[in-house]
């Protein structure tokens, strides 16, 4: 029997007594309850499937920081679903949201300080990465316009563009550049969100974060597409050798 990681159940507690906290401050709506607890159960589900099919038997402390950061996110989601019908505590969205950038920069230093980098974590962080980014993109088109959405779509249009394109599937080279443009969208999302500024510089502030997430996507469109041949070739020949085409 696959060994079973109380890291997802510890995540789906952690995060239902964080929605119950965030109540007492912020009352959520029945929208804003669903809406995380859903994200909840999704991200925890697709983690516990990760770990048993990579057999791993060791979580790593990189891996608890994101799955602190993906509890986080789920209270963000609530939040941002209960204010499209309800005020909710600004500080609170913010504070929170904060708290969940800063663990981005420190869960990859403790993977690779306690030498415990998995392709699943990397995976993982990712996607908390890109769910962060779609949230508080909802919440500031509200403020700024629906435009901002872009930001948070980008992710998701890569990976339909991937089911469509198989070639678009191909593993990217690391690049750290994308980890630097994500957390710049990030800190500009948030400062957006928290309304401090003229609507002018949160504005640009904004466009700024969709141009280089745009030219960061479009750079690996680029560098797939310059190498789609190599690709095809590849698979056409991996074909051969099973007999398809004989």
């Amino acid at each position: 029997m696959p060994k079973v990681h109380l890291a997802p159940l510890s995540s789906m507690a952690a995060g239902v007594l964080g929605l119950f906290a965030v109540t007492l401050v912020s009352p959520l709506t029945a929208a804003g309850w669903t809406a995380g607890l859903l994200y909840l159960v999704a991200s925890n589900a697709l983690l516990a499937r990760g770990l048993q099919t990579r057999g791993m038997s060791a979580f790593g402390w990189g891996n608890w920081a994101t799955a602190s950061r993906s509890t986080l996110v789920a209270l963000v989601t609530a939040l941002v679903v209960t204010s499209f019908s309800a005020p909710v505590s600004l500080p609170l969205l913010i504070v929170v949201a904060s708290i969940a950038l800063v663990l981005d920069a420190v869960d990859g230093w403790l993977a690779r300080r306690t030498h415990s980098e998995t392709e699943l974590g990397a995976q993982f962080d990712m996607e908390v990465d890109a769910f962060l980014l779609l949230v508080l993109s909802v919440y500031v088109s509200q403020l700024l316009g629906w435009w901002v959405l872009a930001i948070g779509l980008l992710r998701y249009a890569f990976v339909v563009a991937g089911w469509l394109l198989p070639w678009m599937r191909t593993t990217l080279p690391p690049r750290y550049w994308r980890k630097v443009v994500t957390a710049y969208a990030g800190v500009a999302l948030t400062v957006a969100a928290s309304d401090l500024l003229p609507f002018w510089a949160g504005t640009a502030l904004v466009a700024l974060a969709l141009a280089l997430l745009l030219e960061s996507f479009g750079r690996d469109v680029l560098w797939l597409v310059a190498r789609r041949p190599a690709a095809t070739t590849r698979a056409e020949a991996g074909h051969r050798r099973n007999g398809v085409d004989a």
